[in-house]
């Protein structure tokens, strides 16, 4: 991923991008892909019924934390408080999505990747939750 180059080049960050904020957005892209095809991969399984919450953690996992990527992209003007808000949803996201997968990881191997993909992304975006002060508005 080229987050790290395309940030560092915008007008407004000068070349002092926040690295632990750019080391979250691309676990929260990479948790977003991993948790979209764990989500297809439960599908195709002959049990789906009873991996329907891991599902439905998948999806919404892979949908927050697409869109925490997509605000922690941007770095036009501020909006510290949203940005901190992002990250720490996706942490709790990541959290459940990871630890339901687990109750599955001895089956599904797809769900044992999921999870470890998971429990990375909670740590960055809790690490990069920490690096925002939110200013007020």
């Amino acid at each position: 991923m080229r987050a790290q180059e395309m940030i560092a080049t915008h007008p407004e960050v000068r070349g002092n991008a926040n690295d632990v904020l750019i080391r979250a957005l691309e676990a929260c892209y990479d948790c977003a892909q991993t948790c979209t095809a764990c989500a297809d991969a439960c599908l195709a399984e002959p049990a789906v019924t009873q991996l329907r919450q891991c599902i439905r953690l998948n999806l919404d996992c892979a949908d927050v934390c697409g869109a925490t990527g997509a605000l922690a992209s941007r770095r036009t003007g501020s909006n510290e408080a949203l940005m901190r808000t992002m990250l720490e949803a996706c942490a709790l996201a990541c959290r459940l999505c990871g630890a339901e997968c687990e109750r599955h990881a001895r089956t599904h191997a797809h769900c044992r990747v999921c999870a470890d993909t998971c429990r990375r992304c909670e740590r960055a975006c809790t690490e990069a939750a920490a690096t925002i002060t939110p200013t007020r508005q």
